[in-house]
Parts: structure tokens; C-alpha cells; sequence
């Protein structure tokens, strides 16, 4: 299986043609996973704490300000105990895995709703325990064994997230220029394979922090750029532009 770093956007993504139509290619294109495991932007906690297992676990609505149908909104997973037993015996007797009877929160089950709408696929949401990229990478490197085992590893969190910024809501707005500068370095750095470019983002990007703000919608494509098998090679761009002007670029790692 590859492994992804997606742009999961707000509930409102489920109404845009464009975008669902673009995820649903992703799913298209790959191999049929036995089971996925995502990292959101929405749960940092440490230490690594997973989703609860158990066959429909109900989801989390966090997000508000949105119609009413988004709340009545429904994904019910199958049974995904086999993964965390997986997930739990990469992890060193230093860092054990934590189990919690949280459910699956809307940088998760938004986008895997268009992307496997039967939800008939096992699905297990993993903490992100830190913004640190080195610690990061190392994270998606435990994991990359998963993939050999049919899992589909996907980082979601969106290439540019400076919300507070934002001057048009609309969703055909016209990119910021710290949105478009952001986005065209973040792509040039990916074609490269410049991991530790991209690691240095805050350094070295421009549109910072306008861009980011704050940092837990970017560091998810770490833990993909982690699980890469071959670290040199170049990721492959499944989806570009803009989203209300932030970038919902999303990759493909081999």
C-alpha cells in the first residue's frame, strides 16, 4: 500500500464537486486497503494514543457553525482490533500504544467518507504525540511495516491552514499570496524528495506563519514522508489548488 498525506478540509467539503470527485480518484487508483490508519491534525495528544476499536464507534462533531445534516452524519467501521494489536507490537516497550474510546474526528472520517463511502473497511485514528518532524518521520518509519500488511497510512491535515487570515470565505476565493508562496515552495521542495527542507519549514518557507499559524495541519505529511519505502524517491501530487484560497495539495508516497 502507499502511503498518503491528504487535505481533509471543514464538513462543507462534502458539497464541493471538485474536491470529492478528486478523493474519490485517490481511492480509485490504489489498491483496495485492508484496513487504514490516520493520523489527524485534529487529535494531538501524547503519549500515542489510538481510536477506539470496537465496530461503530461513534464519530466526533468537532467542528461548529455547520447545517444541521453534517451532525446526523454517520461512519460505522468494522471491528479494528487486528490493527492496534499490529500498531501496538511496533511501538518499543518505551512508548507503549494507548487505547481510548474516542472516536474518529472529522480530519478522519470527512475525506474516508468520500474516499470509501461504505465504510466497510477497518479504521483506527492515531494521536499525533508531537510537532516535532525528526520525532515525526521516526514515528511513520515504526509504521511503514504496516503497509507490507495491506494498511493504508494517511497523514490529513491541509497544506495551508491560515483561517484566521482569510479575507474571502468563499469557496472559489483567490489564494493569499502567503497561501500561494507557501504552497509553491512546499510543492518545489516535494519534487525534489528535500525532506529536510521541508522539515525546516519554519525557517525556510515563505508565507510563515501566516500559513501556519499554528503547525498541526502540516506536521501529518511527516509521519507519510516517514513511512516512504524508498525515502528518495519523489512523492507523486494527487491533488492541487485551493480551497477558500488554502491549498489542499495532497501526495502519494511509494
Amino acid at each position: 500500500m502507499p502511503a498518503l498525506y491528504i487535505g481533509h478540509g471543514a464538513p462543507m467539503l462534502l458539497d464541493d464537486a471538485l474536491w470529492t470527485h478528486e478523493l474519490a480518484q485517490i481511492s480509485s487508483r490504489i489498491e483496495r486497503p485492508k484496513a487504514i490508519l490516520i493520523v489527524s491534525a485534529h487529535w494531538e495528544s501524547e503519549p500515542i494514543t489510538l481510536s477506539s476499536p470496537l465496530a461503530n464507534t461513534p464519530l466526533v462533531y468537532d467542528f461548529s457553525g455547520f447545517d444541521r445534516k453534517f451532525y446526523e452524519m454517520q461512519y460505522n467501521t468494522p471491528d479494528a482490533s487486528a490493527l492496534a494489536a499490529k500498531i501496538a507490537a511496533l511501538m518499543p516497550v518505551t512508548e507503549p500504544i494507548h487505547l481510548s474510546n474516542r472516536g474518529l474526528d472529522h480530519g478522519a472520517w470527512v475525506p474516508l467518507r468520500v474516499m470509501y463511502p461504505g465504510a466497510d473497511i477497518p479504521v483506527l485514528q492515531m494521536s499525533m504525540p508531537t510537532s516535532d518532524p525528526g520525532k515525526l518521520i521516526a514515528l511513520g518509519k515504526r509504521l511503514q511495516p504496516l503497509r507490507d500488511e495491506g494498511v493504508l497510512i494517511i497523514g490529513s491535515g491541509f497544506m495551508t491552514h491560515g483561517l484566521r487570515y482569510l479575507r474571502d470565505w468563499s469557496t472559489d476565493a483567490v489564494a493569499p499570496t502567503w497561501s500561494s508562496e507557501f504552497d509553491t515552495w512546499a510543492a518545489e521542495a516535494l519534487s525534489r524528495g528535500d525532506v529536510d527542507a521541508l522539515a525546516n519549514y519554519k525557517e525556510l518557507a515563505p508565507g510563515m506563519p501566516y500559513a501556519h499559524p499554528t503547525v498541526e495541519h502540516f506536521t501529518p505529511l511527516f509521519i507519510t514522508l516517514g513511512a516512504a519505502k524508498n525515502p528518495d524517491q519523489v512523492p507523486e501530487t494527487l491533488i492541487e489548488g485551493y480551497f477558500m484560497g488554502l491549498s489542499k495539495r495532497s501526495i502519494l508516497v511509494a
